[in-house]
């Protein structure tokens, strides 16, 4: 492996960037924020799955810069709401939506839903995209858990307060970080990508 590679990650959640810095962290693979580069412009997330938003965000952020880059969509599929919000996660009430907004209109969703059909899955796709714009490897994973009526600590963010994961009686906000980075689906998927990842790098940058 070169000397600690550096991947821009395409998206301005800062939270997120924090994440995925952790994960990637241990195999000397620096993270910049996409926000970080003022002339990139916003990728409009018009796929309609979680895989075609990764690549999309991949493969443009890509193109612009000339710099490998991750795309990374994920979101919460409530199974009583038809899998919504889903890949409108972060705009479930609206552009701009904040995550209190989201998770107003999701209780509001649920109100008549008893606990045990409050089932969801958190969903997590990574592209990744060399240079060049082509993507070269592509991993998603999920986590299962249940909505819980009321916020529950104060670790994570969107939707983390109410995603309790039932064998463990917790929901995503009062999990410590290092159980989160375990657990999560995106902690699940990067499992999977970062060994393919290093593996290529270790050829294309050797």
């Amino acid at each position: 492996m070169p000397d600690s590679p550096v991947i821009i990650l395409a998206s301005r959640n800062q939270k997120k960037v924090g994440e995925i810095s952790d994960l990637l962290s241990p195999h000397e693979i620096q993270v910049q924020c996409v926000a970080d580069f003022p002339d990139v412009p916003e990728v409009v997330e018009d796929g309609t799955t979680f895989g075609e938003n990764a690549a999309k965000k991949a493969v443009q952020t890509a193109h612009a810069k000339s710099q490998w880059t991750i795309g990374e969509d994920s979101g919460l599929m409530i199974d009583a709401l038809h899998g919504a919000p889903g890949i409108y996660s972060a705009r479930f009430s609206g552009e701009d939506a904040t995550d209190e907004q989201n998770n107003t209109k999701m209780i509001q969703e649920l109100q008549n839903v008893p606990t045990e059909k409050r089932t969801a899955a958190y969903i997590c796709n990574v592209a990744l995209s060399n240079p060049q714009g082509e993507i070269c490897l592509q991993v998603e994973a999920s986590c299962r858990g249940r909505m819980t009526e009321t916020p529950r600590g104060q670790n994570g963010f969107g939707y983390d307060p109410y995603f309790e994961i039932i064998e463990l009686h917790k929901t995503f906000g009062e999990l410590a970080p290092i159980v989160k980075q375990h657990l999560s689906h995106r902690a699940r998927a990067f499992e999977r990508f970062i060994p393919q990842l290093v593996e290529l790098f270790h050829r294309e940058l050797a």
